[in-house]
């Protein structure tokens, strides 16, 4: 296995995802650099989501490595290989995702579903939740109250008591992003958080992830297909089209690249 480079959080070292004859990812080669905000863009069917539930543990690769700086115990960064590991050992070293089609919990508050995404970072154990000790009690009050600001900090303060399914659906979005955060992540994944959102949404959407960024100190890795949206916030773009990395390069590199426009818009 080879280290993690210094100045990546991420990275895959030939990832493979192979379902019976299908070969949905080939030798994917992939960096996220520590604090940047990097995009995957690719054709439907390129294999965008098949990567990110690869890297999220939902699925173990055929074949290849994925490698995360995580902080250990004592602060420092620690390199841990995630292959084979449960979506939930992946979200407690610090790796939060969303999802395409908007996964809440409709019928619970806005709160609630925050305080879910608090779950991993909770130490009371099975006797704290039989017995509600004293330490439970507390440690449960310290989340809600963690959960309650972090709404307020990303604008929906006013509707932490509200049911997830009666919010306007830009603020479902939203609200799906702030209970990724509520995980603690250094590493933040994005799948499509432009889809269905108006104009005015994803103007709103382009400044949330800027701030993000900026206000917990963490790395951010989207799928979208809102092209706009993506030369505005990227630092960095990958497209994928057949399971394969095509190019790979700074926003106006890849917007101007042959191979990228080809798998786009077809040869003429």
């Amino acid at each position: 296995m080879s280290d993690l480079s210094p100045s990546s959080i991420l990275e895959t070292q030939g990832v493979s995802m192979i379902f019976g004859g299908l070969v949905a990812l080939d030798d994917v080669n992939f960096q996220v650099e520590q604090g940047s905000i990097t995009a995957l863009i690719g054709p439907n069917g390129a294999g965008k989501t098949t990567f990110f539930n690869c890297l999220t543990g939902i699925y173990t690769p055929t074949k290849g490595q994925v490698l995360f700086a995580a902080q250990g115990s004592d602060g420092h960064r620690t390199v841990k290989p995630l292959r084979g590991l449960s979506p939930d050992k992946i979200t407690g070293l610090g790796m939060a995702r969303t999802f395409q089609n908007i996964r809440l919990f409709n019928n619970l508050t806005v709160l609630e579903n925050v305080l879910i995404g608090c779950h991993c970072r909770m130490k009371a154990g099975l006797f704290g939740a039989l017995f509600r000790d004293k330490s439970t009690r507390d440690e449960e009050k310290a989340m809600a109250e963690y959960s309650y600001q972090l709404l307020v900090k990303y604008g929906l303060g006013s509707v932490v008591n509200d049911l997830a399914k009666n919010l306007p659906y830009g603020d479902q979005r939203r609200l799906e992003i702030v209970r990724a955060l509520a995980t603690g992540p250094k590493l933040l994944l994005l799948d499509e958080p432009a889809a269905g959102l108006n104009i005015n949404e994803t103007r709103e959407l382009e400044d949330l992830i800027h701030l993000i960024r900026e206000r917990e100190n963490l790395s951010i890795l989207l799928i979208e297909h809102d092209m706009s949206l993506v030369m505005s916030v990227s630092e960095k773009v990958y497209v994928m089209e057949y399971g394969r990395v095509i190019a790979q390069g700074k926003p106006d590199e890849i917007k101007n690249n042959p191979a990228v426009i080809k798998a786009y818009l077809g040869e003429e």
